[in-house]
């Protein structure tokens, strides 16, 4: 008989703060989205602290009550981690320590643990060293003791490096290595684009967890692991598509998220390269989610941070068939409509209208609904850059509705 597989989740706490800058109800979006990120780190999240100050204090991170109330509950409570929303300074880490006798992680961390989790091929492992490192070296106390000694004997007495030096040199030393490492791998990738040659390449751009894989297995007949957690495609994987007799590359890339580590962003430099040499960007939304509009905020702010903003783009409206609104009884005269009431017809009359019929698109990859469409507009697209390219070739690829009359002739 097959024994069952017990999964042992850390019993975690997660912080945050209301400020000036973000209100309560944007914290709680926030803390959702911390939850997610904690369950899929092998987390469960047993209790959410929260406070209202006007700025982060730049010692402790919350109010000394507050952290002595949160030091209780972790005493009472056996919690093993704190997780705080905001990036934690290295003083406000040490400090947050010293009182409270668990791990202390911020958002960062947790996110640097996820990918760590995920990296399957070398490069991807490569890329997440070299921004755990970067992370690390300005906190570090004495983690790396007696990983490298100090010489004695004639001619070698005197101060020497402390301990926490030579640490932060052997960080430093493994920081140069890695970027060597990346920079041989980002030339080998280099070649591989290269070598495939003038195809169209269409790449798969969106937060995370919008389901991108799932359309990317629909559309390539691919295999890609596929699953309902925060990063679970962290190598960018590419293949041909056929649509009709219009081949083409389509790349589905690492999902974004909102308050991504700047050296994420640095490292994974060459994985998003996919997304800065592609020629058309699907940019997936899943539509089900309450805050997609925040999502695709986001998307656009770090498709700016790599310069890739400026490319044509097809928003694909993605999981319709789990989209719910909210509704307001009839002799509910109190209660006011916001988005969170709108249908997906209203949503369509609304700033989505403005993209225009070929720019939207409102499917489902796992049903497989309004498919034919999606199929349709992504020919099309392909195709016009094809024929921009290749003049001459265009005889070759006919309209979409010509290609299926051709097909059923």
């Amino acid at each position: 008989m097959l024994e069952k597989e017990v999964i042992n989740f850390e019993r975690t706490a997660i912080v945050g703060i209301v400020t000036q800058n973000q209100s309560e109800e944007k914290l709680n979006e926030y803390l959702d989205e911390l939850e997610f990120l904690t369950y899929t780190a092998g987390g469960e999240v047993i209790k959410r602290f929260s406070q209202k100050m006007e700025r982060p204090n730049p010692k402790t991170f919350m109010g000394t009550g507050k952290i002595e109330e949160i030091n209780l509950f972790v005493k009472e409570n056996d919690i093993s981690t704190l997780i705080f929303d905001d990036e934690l300074s290295p003083s406000q880490q040490k400090n947050i320590s010293k009182i409270i006798d668990c791990k202390i992680l911020d958002r960062t961390n947790l996110i640097l643990d996820i990918f760590a989790q995920r990296a399957e091929s070398s490069y991807a492992r490569t890329q997440v060293e070299l921004a755990q490192c970067i992370y690390l070296l300005p906190r570090l106390s004495g983690l790396w003791t007696h990983l490298e000694r100090q010489k004695g004997g004639i001619g070698m007495r005197g101060p020497g490096e402390t301990e926490i030096e030579t640490d932060r040199r052997i960080v430093r030393d493994r920081i140069s290595l890695l970027k060597e490492k990346i920079k041989t791998i980002d030339k080998q990738m280099g070649v591989q684009r290269s070598n495939r040659g003038a195809m169209v390449r269409v790449a798969l751009v969106g937060y995370t967890n919008v389901g991108k894989s799932t359309l990317m297995n629909a559309v390539g007949k691919s295999d890609v692991f596929v699953e309902n957690k925060l990063f679970a495609t962290l190598d960018t994987t590419v293949r041909k598509v056929v649509i009709k007799n219009l081949p083409f590359l389509l790349s589905d890339t690492v999902g974004f998220i909102r308050k991504l580590p700047t050296q994420l962003v640095d490292s994974f430099k060459s994985t998003l390269d996919e997304v800065r040499e592609a020629d058309l960007l699907l940019h997936i939304v899943d539509i089900s989610h309450p805050d997609f509009e925040d999502h695709i905020a986001s998307v656009n702010q770090t498709l700016q941070d790599i310069k890739a903003h400026e490319k044509p783009v097809i928003m694909v409206f993605n999981k319709i068939d789990a989209y719910k609104h909210l509704t307001i009884d009839e002799d509910d005269l109190m209660t006011e409509k916001t988005p969170r009431h709108y249908t997906l017809d209203e949503w369509k009359s609304t700033w989505m209208h403005r993209l225009g019929e070929e720019n939207a698109l409102f499917i489902s990859a796992t049903n497989k609904e309004n498919f034919e469409e999606f199929r349709e507009r992504v020919y099309e697209a392909v195709r016009q850059i094809h024929i921009t390219r290749f003049p001459y070739n265009k005889f070759l690829y006919p309209d979409y509705k010509d290609a299926i009359e051709k097909e059923e002739e």
